[in-house]
């Protein structure tokens, strides 16, 4: 059966004739709610779309126009039998969306093995983007420490110690010899989530990158281990027919639910081959907004605070009494002078009124003098530097301040990359002058008031080094220094 595969844009519109070769698939997505096509079984990331400020549960990923569809502000993979939909971001180029993978990358860490460049692997990619979600998933429930619940286990021994069970106490003791057939619930940390994730995990560890995907939540991965050591690998189709039917429903693991969903979809997607020949929408989606914000807050965290709408961190108010609850996307950690930064996806010339209002405010508030809007840059725009009107138009007394200035900064995509490696490497350089062809020379200066008796180089990346000879070293030393060097730059040259 082959494949019948549409690409589009997020935040983009299409004429319906378009999605004619997925058109069953489009049938059962358009006009639907993100709230709606979870229950139908697509997992959408971050799961608290209620708490996102970008997107909504009642947002639709494709929302009829007339005669046209309008794609919303999240990326992604969905499938309905032999029809796929890809989701692209709107910055990348007319080939493959190495922004959006970059992003994922990034902020959540994804291992580098996803083949983009192969549309027939389609079905695998979505795959092992739920597989590379799971350590996050688990990280973030574990934080609430290990899920125990009441669990019945069944006894016939001589110590009794909860309900006999007569039916069973006649089957099993007769002749009488002393044992007796009872039951006792018991609060344990063995119970069918914390299975179902032990199933989830040995699951991953036979993938080719399962122990590399899983390094990163050793601990987490042990605990889960130690803690369920009635794990039978034969239990499985078991263990997912009670989480079916037993969902997590407290509020307070609501990250275990969450977990919970995504193993099953693991599971039971592995199960059933991602879907082929089923009957049922699935597929991932991810919101482009919440992870532009996560990417640049890992390039300025040292710098800026980031006060965090979706855990609740950092919230800042307007007023006195609590009153006015805001969460500016980024607030400088210094104070002398104080910056306001609003990550927008969205391009240069949508950032608009609304924009300026909510900046605006947010630099009243803290007492700011610039702010700056740090967009996707696909076009090579120039910065836009815009000072704060003071006057009324009434009185014909217009002029621009020249003390307050918001300023409109696009961080440089590359939309002309080959292939992932060169796209990286020109997300590194994107911001450079022309005539710079390498990231710029980090040195130290340093000086020692004894005889060196003993030097070590450490050298942490590949890439091209110097080494200047140290005053005062052993002359049977700079030999050393040679070899070092050149071996570190011709495998960087091997490994190009």
């Amino acid at each position: 059966m082959r494949m019948k595969l549409l690409r589009i844009k997020d935040n983009s519109q299409q004429k319906k004739d378009v999605f004619s070769q997925v058109a069953k698939l489009t049938g059962k997505i358009a006009d639907k709610t993100l709230e709606q096509l979870e229950r139908e079984g697509v997992f959408v990331f971050p799961e608290t779309i209620k708490d996102a400020k970008d997107i909504t549960q009642d947002q639709m990923i494709l929302q009829s126009v007339n005669d046209t569809y309008r794609s919303g502000n999240v990326m992604g993979f969905l499938g309905y039998g032999d029809e796929r939909l890809v989701i692209e971001s709107r910055f990348c180029g007319e080939g493959e969306d190495y922004f959006f993978q970059y992003l994922l990358d990034k902020v959540l860490d994804f291992p580098n093995i996803v083949d983009l460049d192969a549309d027939a692997n389609q079905e695998n990619r979505l795959f092992n983007f739920l597989l590379f979600l799971f350590p996050y998933y688990l990280k973030a429930a574990m934080r609430k420490g290990l899920f125990k619940k009441y669990i019945r286990y069944r006894y016939n021994d001589g110590n009794v110690k909860g309900t006999i069970d007569v039916a069973r106490h006649i089957e099993k003791n007769t002749p009488f010899v002393g044992n007796v057939a009872y039951s006792q619930r018991e609060f344990s940390y063995d119970n069918s989530l914390m299975e179902l994730v032990r199933h989830t995990i040995e699951f991953i560890k036979r993938k080719p990158y399962g122990n590399k995907l899983l390094i990163k939540v050793k601990d987490e991965v042990k605990l889960v281990i130690d803690a369920t050591p009635g794990y039978e690998p034969y239990d499985r189709q078991k263990i997912i027919e009670q989480n079916k039917k037993n969902t997590v429903r407290h509020a307070y693991f609501r990250e275990y639910l969450a977990l919970q969903r995504l193993c099953l979809l693991i599971l039971r997607h592995q199960r059933h081959q991602i879907g082929t020949g089923a009957r049922q929408i699935y597929g991932i989606l991810f919101d482009g907004a919440w992870l532009w914000e996560e990417y640049i807050n890992l390039l300025i965290e040292d710098i800026f605070y980031h006060p965090m709408n979706k855990s609740g961190t950092g919230a800042q108010r307007l007023f006195d009494g609590n009153v006015g609850l805001i969460y500016p996307d980024f607030i400088s950690r210094n104070s002398e002078p104080r910056i306001i930064a609003d990550a927008k996806y969205k391009p240069l010339d949508n950032i608009g009124n609304r924009d300026y209002l909510q900046v605006l405010a947010y630099m009243f508030r803290f007492d700011a003098k610039a702010g700056y809007y740090l967009y996707p840059e696909a076009e090579g725009s120039d910065d836009l530097k815009l000072w704060l009107n003071r006057g009324l138009t009434y009185e014909k007394n217009v002029m621009a301040r020249d003390d307050i200035s918001v300023i409109k900064h696009g961080l440089k995509i590359p939309i002309d990359a080959q292939n992932y490696s060169e796209f990286i490497a020109k997300m590194i350089t994107s911001d450079f002058p022309e005539e710079e062809t390498a990231c710029p020379v980090f040195g130290k200066t340093f000086a020692i008031d004894k005889k060196v008796k003993k030097v070590r180089l450490y050298a942490t990346a590949y890439g091209v080094y110097e080494v200047a000879e140290l005053l005062g070293a052993a002359p049977q030393a700079k030999p050393l220094y040679d070899a070092v060097v050149n071996a570190l730059n011709a495998k960087c040259k091997n490994n190009k």
